[in-house]
C-alpha cells in the first residue's frame, strides 16, 4: 500500500486496508431489484431489456450458467488488485473488491449468471465506486475489460 493510501485512510477508512478488508461482507444481491444511484460512479452490463437500462448490453452466452459463473470467476481472479469479497455459488453470484493502484480506493463488482435455456446463460455485471461522486469512467472501462476477457475465456481453443 502506498504512503498516499495510508494518509488517505485517515479520512476514508476503507482506503487504509488491503484486499477486501475494511468493507462489510456483501450480502447476496437481488439483481432483478437493482437500483442505481443518481451519481455517475457505476456501470452496469446486462442483457437487453434489463431494468435499469444497462450501460453495456451483454449477449446470451451459449454455455451453461454454471460454466459462465466459473468463467467470470476466472476472469476476476486474473484482474490486478481484485479480491473476492463473497461468493454465493447457489445463486451463481460473486462479489469482488477492486483497489485503485495509487490511492487504494475500493470499488465493488458483482456478477451473476442466470440460466436462459439448456445450454445458454445471461450475465449481469455491476461495478460501482465506494467513495466519490464520479469515477472518470473507471467502472465502465472495468466492465468492458471484464467482458472482453470473458469472451477470451469462453472462446473455444481452436478459435484462439
Amino acid at each position: 500500500m502506498t504512503p498516499l493510501a495510508r494518509l488517505l485512510g485517515l479520512l476514508l477508512p476503507a482506503c487504509a486496508t488491503p484486499g477486501a478488508q475494511g468493507l462489510p461482507m456483501p450480502a447476496p444481491m437481488d439483481v432483478a431489484q437493482l437500483t442505481r444511484p443518481a451519481s455517475p460512479n457505476t456501470a452496469l452490463a446486462a442483457p437487453a431489456g434489463f431494468q435499469p437500462a444497462p450501460d453495456v448490453v451483454t449477449p446470451t452466452y451459449h454455455v451453461s450458467a454454471p460454466r459462465l459463473y466459473a468463467a467470470i470467476q476466472a476472469v476476476a481472479a486474473a484482474q490486478p488488485r481484485t479480491y473476492q469479497a463473497a461468493a454465493y455459488p447457489d445463486r451463481l453470484q460473486g462479489h469482488w473488491v477492486v483497489r485503485s493502484a495509487v490511492f487504494n480506493f475500493p470499488d465493488l463488482v458483482t456478477a451473476q449468471a442466470t440460466a436462459a435455456g439448456t445450454d445458454a446463460a445471461t450475465l449481469v455485471l455491476y461495478s460501482r465506486s465506494v467513495y466519490g461522486y464520479g469515477d472518470f469512467g473507471a467502472n465502465k472501462r472495468r466492465v468492458e475489460a471484464w467482458l472482453a476477457a470473458l469472451q477470451q475465456v469462453l472462446q473455444p481453443a481452436k478459435e484462439r
